[in-house]
């Protein structure tokens, strides 16, 4: 699986050059402000949330290449169309369609190949294999995409970086496609009997069926929603209000989401040994909450003068940040006999980050002001430290750690 995990890191850095001034650009080339940016970028979140429910419940029908190959081309066609049509038009509703529809792409591919991992990594084992895809996936996106921009910006000017992700994005995705070649991944999951119909109701009614699932779904829709919703509206904030500018903006969130990556393997591999739940509610739910605090607060009260001290929160909401990861081993071990319906909803919580990051923001960013947005993303990893607790391992799952096996070689009945 090495070459897939290089390739899904080129491609989110692809994908992650954009992350750090996306709104203010689409803002000035046909959004007109800011809030009518964040509606783009929510369009763009409700096609994610939608595709990485679907990444999961296809890749049992259709096999998780398949599924990466149909991510890889939306991607690139909408991606080229905003670009090279909607944009130098100015054209905003061209916008909402091109941009939106393109987010079907990333969680197609990314989660298609988060599913074909957790088929064949054995379970005791799974937490660190899952480490080194976030490592991969939050490497791209936004860390190193944003040390990328940094350098291009300057150079290229915001539209010529964009053209370059469109490349970088490209060769990630190709390397990975045709560079894994571990068989698992090229047929279906799904056992022959399982109809689409079946296998899409079944990677929903899972949720009432096994409620510990969905309770982890909804933990990991809060794990990222912060990210995503910081990054509409931090921008303008850290850049212009208090004065750091651009290029100290992207650097700061270059050591948030670098940290974030070496603490997504060191977690990972700790959570096999200290525990999969404990991780998440200590380092994951409670610390985020904290740092997320940090984040925004200390920096606006000191001011540009302690840029130093801002990096210092920023690495500590990135390393807390990571303390999730353990959750994309613990919510398809909830439910070994559907697997491939708790990493559908695995994956649509997700997808669904990326959605209800930007909508709290557009909904609260007005009436709360920045630090109300704040306050209400630390609540919600409050909420994700009590519902953490409801998420104990069947006795299924336990025999397939204590045997070394993965989740594909449990032997049960699929409901």
């Amino acid at each position: 699986m090495f070459l897939g995990y290089v390739g899904l890191l080129l491609f989110m850095v692809g994908d992650g050059v954009e992350s750090g001034f996306i709104a203010p650009f689409m803002a000035d080339h046909g959004a007109g402000d800011e809030i009518h940016a964040s509606y783009v970028i929510t369009a763009y979140g409700v096609a994610v949330m939608l595709a990485s429910w679907l990444s999961g419940a296809l890749s049992e029908l259709w096999g998780p290449r398949r599924v990466m190959w149909i991510g890889l081309a939306i991607w690139l066609v909408f991606d080229v169309l905003f670009l090279a049509v909607a944009v130098p038009s100015e054209n905003y509703p061209l916008m909402l369609i091109t941009y939106g529809i393109r987010g079907f792409g990333y969680p197609m591919f990314a989660f298609g190949f988060l599913v074909w991992i957790t088929a064949v990594a054995p379970v005791a084992r799974l937490g660190a294999a899952v480490g080194w895809f976030y490592f991969a996936f939050t490497g791209g996106l936004p860390t190193l995409g944003s040390l990328v921009a940094s350098f291009t910006n300057p150079v290229l000017g915001h539209y010529g970086t964009l053209w370059l992700s469109v490349g970088i994005l490209a060769a990630g995705g190709l390397l990975c496609v045709l560079g894994v070649r571990e068989r698992t991944g090229f047929t279906r999951l799904a056992p022959e009997g399982v109809q689409p119909v079946q296998s899409l109701v079944s990677s929903v009614s899972i949720a009432w069926k096994n409620p510990r699932v969905g309770v982890g779904m909804i933990v990991r829709i809060i794990n990222t929603a912060p990210e995503f919703g910081m990054l509409v509206f931090f921008p303008t904030i850290f850049a212009d209000q208090i004065g750091f500018g651009e290029g100290r903006w992207l650097l700061l969130v270059s050591v948030i989401y670098g940290t974030n990556i070496f603490f997504n393997l060191i977690f990972g591999v700790a959570s096999d040994k200290i525990g999969w739940q404990s991780t998440i509610f200590w380092f994951g739910a409670i610390g985020c909450a904290i740092s997320i605090l940090l984040l925004y607060f200390v920096p606006t009260s000191l001011g540009a003068d302690y840029y130093w001290v801002a990096l210092l929160v920023g690495a500590l909401y990135g390393a807390t940040l990571a303390g999730f990861v353990p959750i994309s081993a613990l919510l398809p071990s909830l439910a070994p006999e559907n697997k491939g319906g708790a990493m559908a909803l695995l994956n649509l919580g997700a997808g669904a980050a990326a959605f209800v990051g930007p909508a709290i923001v557009s909904l609260f960013l007005g009436p709360a002001g920045a630090a109300g947005v704040v306050i209400i993303f630390a609540a919600l990893y409050i909420v994700a430290a009590v519902l953490t607790r409801f998420l104990k391992l069947p006795e299924a799952t336990r025999k397939a750690i204590d045997e070394d096996v993965s989740l594909q070689d449990v032997t049960a009945v699929r409901p």
